[in-house]
């Protein structure tokens, strides 16, 4: 798809030049630069590790805070992120429709709605927590705008993998809402999100191809065959169940997170292994590629509903 025709049809869908939007539909686009379906798999992963840190209920509000300091920042670095690439996000299908490709909203009402979000996500982390979650959630919006956006994202193949740290800061950020430290089992827990990720999203990648490619963006699906990422989708799956299991000898995992872990963790690898023959013997569809996707996501959500209930069943496995 040519420049030309992205504008084209971007100019189709935008406001016309005068016209007043309706607060619901302002509402709804600023949002939408936020990229929910992103802060809701954040938050899916802040509130059981608060759990398991407290080794029981959490402080109400400390949870509050920490859950709507996290979203504020995530939120925050998905306005920075449709800021930045908005000029990629014309090019490809999948982003066309986000507000500052149709008009909905200006670059200048992005880029305030985004300082604004952090400096909000940094105080209620502070105040509400603790001074170290707070420093933890302006490094994880520094990784996502500066490291991924700016540095990595159109220059290396890399990009998801060291980029990806962004999305494994919550599980930081909640351990030291509850305990004021960084401790051994929130490191793993930050790992489990670092391996996962390149295997959640290279699937995605090779669906929309095309996309990068006309965006000239070297994610690892756009530049590589199916054969190649499917590799690396299996050793990337099997890091991730290894580094779930982490948890039992330091002494932290009871019954029901090790249950868990072993049995989603040997179907995230049974589902990314049979990736991996339909990619070898060229059968792989984008259905097929997509259905990983999803049910990478599915398997990190009950990991950590394991993690959530674990305090509450028995105790821990090994001492």
């Amino acid at each position: 798809m040519s420049t030309r025709t992205s504008d084209n049809k971007a100019a189709s869908t935008a406001p016309v030049s005068g016209q007043r939007l309706g607060f619901k539909r302002k509402a709804a686009a600023y949002l939408s630069l936020t990229k929910p379906r992103v802060i809701e798999l954040l938050l899916v992963t802040t509130l059981p590790t608060m759990f398991f840190a407290q080794g029981g209920l959490p402080n109400f509000w400390l949870a509050l805070a920490t859950m709507i300091g996290g979203a504020f920042a995530a939120g925050s670095s998905g306005a920075f992120n449709c800021y930045l690439d908005r000029d990629m996000d014309r090019l490809m299908n999948r982003t066309k429709k986000r507000p500052l490709v149709t008009g909905e909203l200006s670059p200048r009402e992005a880029l305030v709605f985004a300082s604004l979000l952090g400096v909000a996500a940094i105080a209620v982390l502070w105040f509400g927590a603790n001074p170290l979650a707070a420093a933890l959630g302006a490094t994880a919006m520094f990784f996502y705008v500066v490291i991924y956006t700016m540095l990595l994202k159109r220059r290396t193949e890399q990009n998801i993998i060291w980029g990806g740290l962004a999305g494994c800061f919550p599980v930081l950020i909640a351990w030291a809402a509850v305990r004021e430290a960084v401790e051994w089992p929130a490191v793993v827990l930050f790992f489990i999100i670092f391996l996962w990720t390149p295997p959640h999203y290279w699937p995605l990648s090779m669906k929309y191809r095309t996309d990068y490619q006309n965006a000239d963006v070297p994610m690892l699906g756009a530049v590589a065959s199916a054969k190649t990422v499917s590799v690396q989708v299996v050793l990337y799956s099997w890091a991730t169940v290894a580094c779930s299991l982490l948890l039992i000898p330091l002494g932290w995992a009871g019954i029901t997170y090790s249950a868990f872990a072993v049995v989603a963790g040997a179907w995230f690898i049974y589902e990314s292994h049979v990736l991996y023959r339909r990619a070898q013997n060229e059968s792989l569809t984008d259905k097929r590629a997509m259905k990983l996707f999803h049910l990478s996501i599915l398997y990190l959500t009950m990991l950590f509903i394991g993690l959530w209930i674990d305090p509450f069943v028995g105790s821990p496995l090994m001492g």
